[in-house]
């Protein structure tokens, strides 16, 4: 979701890096590049490692109301969707193809920005608070697969993460990468190419990626 269906992780970059100053220790981009799309809790011991901070007991629940705290703050000033994005999916839509969220965000962050892509575009929705191992694991996506009743090797994965691309490739879906570097068993897409991209488009990426 993040990343990849909206225009948020500058968003979630600044708190991150705010989160460094707060723990002691300014975050390099490199460090700051290990959180994208990871966990909470796996963002927190980045962060926490490199300033050589200790966590005590509580910290974990401490720091996340205060990041998300921090992230809704800055969603507050909007959320805009990705170019190309809202034309996929009404394309998808229309089509009948069901389509899942499957984001690391906790449901509470969630929702606001699903409710600002449009809801009604998902069959559902997978928050990382719902399942009990988060991307980089391939839970979420196996899940989703199953509650559409799809082999994961028929189900198209688009992510834009390092932590989201390895989890649905572990998962064994068909995956097209938006980052730069993508993982073994991972397709590259130029995120340009959704712009003005419909059904069929989608339907031959799936097809080049087999």
């Amino acid at each position: 979701m993040d990343g990849t269906l909206i225009d948020t992780e500058p968003l979630w970059g600044q708190a991150t890096y705010e989160l460094g100053e707060l723990l002691g220790r300014p975050l390099t981009p490199e460090v700051r590049e290990q959180t994208i799309g990871g966990s909470f809790p796996n963002t927190l011991r980045i962060v926490a490692d490199w300033a050589g901070h200790t966590l005590a007991e509580g910290d974990v629940e401490r720091y996340r109301t205060w990041m998300f705290g921090r992230v809704a703050e800055l969603f507050s000033g909007g959320i805009a969707l990705n170019p190309g994005i809202e034309g996929v999916l009404e394309a998808l839509a229309q089509r009948g193809t069901p389509m899942f969220v499957c984001t690391n965000t906790e449901r509470v962050l969630a929702d606001p920005c699903i409710d600002a892509i449009g809801r009604q575009y998902f069959a559902d929705t997978i928050t990382g608070d719902e399942v009990d191992n988060p991307k980089p694991a391939p839970e979420m996506y196996l899940e989703a697969a199953r509650r559409v009743g799809a082999a994961p090797g028929e189900c198209l994965v688009v992510e834009d993460s390092w932590n989201g691309m390895s989890a649905a490739a572990a998962a064994g879906c068909v995956v097209l990468g938006l980052g730069d570097a993508v993982p073994d068993g991972v397709s590259k897409l130029d995120p340009q190419a959704l712009v003005g991209a419909d059904a069929g488009d989608v339907d031959s990426w799936f097809s080049a990626a087999l």
